[in-house]
Order: C-alpha cells, then structure tokens, then sequence
C-alpha cells in the first residue's frame, strides 16, 4: 500500500505538506500542490474513504478506567492529549474500557484512527503482542518490562522513587515509608507502581535506610487506620513519600489527629500534580506529574512514526522535585 510518506518522498516536501496540498486545510502554493498531485497519481496514492487528506485524522486513546485508576489524573492526562492533538488537526477518539488483546483490536478496526495512544501500561501487558502487529502506529504512556519493538514514554518514576529518597537521606531521616498505588494497581503490574517501587527501593539501599512499602487504599476513610499501622510497626518512622493523590491530604490529616506535626516531627514528600501539592494547609514537597509534557510528547511521537520520522523506543522524563514545608531535617 503507497502511504503518505511515499509520496512525500516523490514531491520532496515533507508529510503534512502532502496532508495539506491534498486536504487544502491549510494554503499551499500551487507549484507545490501540482507537486503532490503528480507524485499521487504517479503512484496510485489513494486516499481513505471520507478523507481527502489520506488520514482520518483521528488519534484513539485507549484510558481504561479500572480498579485502582485515579481518575481526575487520568482525565488530565486525556486533556492534554486533546490538546497535542488539536494543535495538529487531529480529533480524540477516548477508549475506557479495559480492552484486552482482542478488544484493541476491535476498537482499531471498527474506527479508522491515525494511530494508538495507550494508559495504564503493565509490566507484562496483554495488548502487546497484539499491539506489535498493528498496521497503525502506537506509542504507551508508561513502560513494560520488555519495549522492544515498542514507543514508551513516561515520567522516570524509578529516578523519582530515587529523587525523593536522595531527599529525605540528606535531611537525616533513617526510617521511611512508601504509601503507594492502591493495591489493585501493584496486583495487575502496572509499570510506574513498581518502577517507582524499584527506584524507592535502590535509594534505600544505598543509603542504609530502614524502609517499607504499603499499598494504599484510596478511601479517605482508610487513612487513620493505615497512618495508626505505620507508626505502630515503625516507631522510628520520620518521614512518608506519598504516591496516591486520594489519599494524600487525609493521611496527613490522620498523622496530624495522632499528635504528629508536618513537618516538626514527621516529613512528606509527595508524587503529584504541582496545584495539588500546594492546596494543603502545609505545601508538599514534591515531584511533579508532568502530564501536559507526557500527552504532548506522547502526541508527537505519534505523529512522527505516523510520518515515518524515526523516534526513540524509549522516552523518559527526568523527575522535578520542589521542596517545600513538609520536609525538614530530622
């Protein structure tokens, strides 16, 4: 089958001056036009039903919104894509149901899209074999075990688990604790929980700390219970690192209500959205989830292998943290 980067190829213009020369969403001078025409007819370039362009210019992004999810973020995320997206003439095609191997499959062919975006990555996803012999280009928010063959990009959540560590280390503490995803989320291996969980763990390592892991229930309601647990099986505790937006302010609250100040006796540091680590009543130090950056990159890595531009198998964000009240030396 000719794609559009075939007969950009013949016309010596780039892919999206084809998609406009033959869409006319955007003016093209007609030297260039007759152009593209010529090389289409030349090599039988047709384009698919309904789209001038040769492109349905429609991106799916297959967010499955399942136990454990967070949805404001996920939602945040999907913003940020519509918004990568419409900046190149491309319409959102959202996908929330947990779509298996055969599901994805269904969801591509029954609506014509320019490519795949994918959430909620797991380790050892099942949608990857089915994934890797799609004719449609795709790119995962996040990364699996094995991404070869594969476009990833996320947050470095193993430097962030190590970034906070590094952090709360040169402040003192020698005893910490990790409230992370709900334990839904560990249980089907979703890839950030446990890479953050491995960057925790190495840091810890490294520096000789005494620390442990909890799964946490996103039940504002499970925070006393959980915050009682962690001071009755770790006396020494000094410092928490928080990797569960729900659960954030009320666990703090819980510490508050069993005679702990933040960060008098105990430190935070937390893995959020920038606003959402400042609207406690004590600013959260933080490594921010940079979620405009990930569905804008994510966007245009698409958009490229779409072009047949090579991109990296591999894209990470480095961590930013921000210090703010919550943390002090122990």
């Amino acid at each position: 089958m000719v794609k559009i980067t075939d007969v950009a190829r013949r016309a010596g213009v780039s892919p999206s001056t084809v998609s406009y020369a033959l869409s006319g969403k955007r003016p093209i001078s007609d030297a260039t036009r007759r152009r593209v025409e010529e090389a289409a007819r030349e090599l039988g370039y047709r384009a698919r039903t309904g789209t001038p362009a040769g492109r349905p210019n429609v991106l799916a992004l297959a967010a499955p919104l399942g136990p454990g999810v967070h949805v404001p973020v996920v939602m945040r995320l999907a913003v940020s894509v519509v918004t990568a997206a419409r900046a190149h003439d491309h319409d959102v095609l959202l996908l929330t149901r947990e779509e298996a191997e055969e599901g994805l499959s269904r969801a591509v062919s029954t609506a014509p899209v320019d490519g795949l975006l994918l959430t909620d990555v797991e380790l050892h996803d099942p949608r990857l074999p089915r994934l890797r012999s799609l004719d449609s280009p795709s790119v995962l928010i996040g990364v699996p075990a094995n991404p070869r063959g594969l476009t990833c990009v996320d947050l470095d959540f193993g430097a962030a688990g190590e970034a906070c560590v590094n952090q709360l280390a040169e402040l003192g503490h020698r005893t910490i604790a990790l409230v992370g995803s709900p334990p839904e989320v560990y249980l089907r291996g979703t890839a950030y929980a446990h890479h953050l969980m491995q960057g925790f763990a190495t840091a810890a390592a490294r520096h000789g700390l005494t620390t442990s892991v909890h799964p946490g229930d996103p039940d504002p309601a499970a925070a006393q219970r959980l915050a009682e647990r962690l001071l009755r099986e770790h006396p020494a505790l000094t410092a928490v690192v928080i990797h569960n937006e729900p659960l954030l302010a009320p666990l703090i609250a819980a510490f508050e209500h069993l005679g702990l100040r933040v960060p008098a006796d105990l430190s935070v540091t937390a893995l959020c959205p920038d606003d959402l680590a400042q609207t406690p009543s004590v600013p959260i130090t933080s490594v921010s989830l940079p979620l405009d950056e990930l569905g804008t990159r994510a966007v245009e890595l698409l958009l490229q292998k779409r072009h047949g531009v090579p991109v990296p198998e591999t894209t990470l964000l480095p961590p930013r943290l921000t210090e703010r009240s919550s943390t002090r030396h122990a």
